[in-house]
């Protein structure tokens, strides 16, 4: 590969630069894979080796190699470095089409609902923010919904999230706006979680990392929950709340897996 992108490479990066202001960055293979998995609009994917891009997704992900194949453009790492934040060990990168609000709001909407909905009551740490919506996929949720400032779809929480924001409805709304459903929202007074069912239309609601529940989220909420935890022990990471929330509603309720 030459210092500068010819062919298929400066076109891939003459696209890139024109689309990336607008679109979604899918940082690494795997977020490139989970995005082409879930239905995600890719008009450009690069990489510094396509080979070795191909050899890991014959590994890793068969499902998706012929995509794949399709879609990368090898360009210098020069080039890769100049088109990403910083540098993913895979050197692989794409730009996605964000899904439709309005799609994502009638899916949130939707009922009756199969699965519930998690609730980050403004949320700060967008690394948490990221993994909770790779967990919500994990587990079949229905979508992540964000109040406070935090855009659910910021580079960092797309990241954090590898790709999986396509695999549910991630949109930000006000505590006013939320999708129906009965709110059980997290908080260390609440009912013993381990006597409880929650409802597949259920939505759970988990504080910010700082402060906790807002008094708007609090006065909203149907029922405060509590998860078990040790005297002393002051509290559980916003992802390992979320995570340990899901798994009761998968033992209790009707998930599909």
């Amino acid at each position: 590969m030459t210092d500068s992108a010819t062919g298929p490479a400066s076109a891939a990066v003459t696209d890139w630069h024109r689309l990336s202001g607008a679109s979604v960055l899918l940082d690494g293979f795997h977020a490139l894979k989970h995005a082409v998995r879930f239905g995600a609009r890719i008009p450009v994917a690069v990489t510094t080796d396509r080979l070795a891009a191909l050899d890991l997704a014959d590994e890793l992900a068969p499902d998706v190699r012929d995509t794949l194949d399709a879609l990368l453009a090898e360009v210098p790492e020069t080039t890769y470095t100049s088109l990403v934040p910083r540098a993913h060990p895979t050197a692989v990168a794409a730009l996605a089409v964000r899904p439709s609000r309005g799609a994502n709001l009638e899916a949130l909407a939707r009922m009756p609902r199969s699965a519930p909905v998690v609730v980050l009551d403004d949320p700060r740490n967008l690394g948490n923010a990221g993994a909770v919506i790779r967990l919500a996929a994990g587990f079949g949720a229905t979508g992540v919904v964000t109040t406070g400032t935090v855009d659910p779809w910021h580079p960092t929480v797309v990241r954090g999230g590898a790709g999986l924001h396509f695999a549910t409805a991630v949109e930000r709304l006000t505590v006013a706006e939320l999708p129906p459903g009965p709110v059980f929202a997290l908080d260390p007074e609440g009912d013993d979680i381990r006597g409880l069912k929650l409802p597949d239309d259920a939505l759970l609601a988990f504080g910010s990392e700082r402060s906790g529940l807002s008094p708007e989220l609090r006065a909203r909420a149907d029922r405060l929950v509590s998860l078990p935890m040790r005297p002393q022990v002051s509290s559980y990471n916003l992802a390992t709340s979320v995570a340990m929330t899901l798994y009761h509603w998968s033992l209790t309720g009707d998930a599909a897996f």
